[in-house]
């Protein structure tokens, strides 16, 4: 099953939004989460990460703007993205990497707009 994202929407220059993405399976099961963006004519890039054991990563260029986050007892992961820009315009997608050798999923993306 798809992890479900959700949190997307128009926001101004300046604003922030939350994504949220809830994965399936075991508790156990789920390993690395994250997030990753694609703008309109660009490649999917990588945005933030987050270990099982809490270890992070972030783009450059989101840093000290993104946190990211989870919650394992749920299966789901956070981005709280403050001071927004028009750059970060693009579709989120929610990255979902599985432990015992099952794979990753993605989820179907959510928009988020920012407007000078």
């Amino acid at each position: 099953v798809q992890p479900v994202e959700s949190g997307g929407g128009l926001v101004q220059a300046g604003g922030s939004l939350r994504l949220s993405c809830a994965a399936s399976g075991s508790i156990l099961s789920v390993n690395t989460m994250g997030w990753y963006r694609q703008a309109p004519g660009k490649q999917r890039e990588f945005v933030a990460s987050i270990s099982r054991d809490g270890s992070i990563n972030y783009a450059d260029s989101v840093k000290g703007r993104f946190t990211i986050s989870r919650d394992n007892a749920n299966n789901t992961v956070y981005l709280q993205m403050n001071s927004l820009k028009p750059e970060d315009t693009a579709v989120y997608y929610c990255n979902v990497n599985y432990r015992f050798g099952l794979g990753q999923k993605w989820g179907q993306g959510t928009q988020v707009t920012v407007s000078s």
